[in-house]
């Protein structure tokens, strides 16, 4: 079974106080369904077109706890405090 990872860029941070509020939902949420954070913080670099902003790496054990984890309850809810705090490129992807 291949692991899944949610990447997460945020493009613009409007409201940091959102983003704070979602970080104390998020992480409990995120920990509880299996996840485990890789790196999360503003990029040192960004080559190319990238963005020097936030991005989050996270790992499940597969694609389908990352999915179940986006789909949550606890998550919806940590999303619902974000919610026009914060613009984000979010993508679960399959390991290799």
């Amino acid at each position: 079974m291949k692991k899944g990872y949610w990447v997460a860029s945020y493009r613009m941070i409007t409201d940091p106080e959102a983003l704070k509020n979602y970080s104390a939902l998020a992480g409990p949420a995120i920990e509880a369904a299996g996840g485990k954070f890789l790196s999360r913080g503003t990029a040192i670099e960004a080559h190319e077109t990238g963005w020097v902003e936030r991005t989050v790496i996270v790992e499940f054990d597969s694609v389908e706890m990352a999915e179940a984890a986006y789909e949550s309850e606890a998550y919806r809810v940590a999303l619902a405090a974000m919610m026009g705090g914060v613009e984000r490129d979010f993508r679960i992807l399959v390991g290799v």
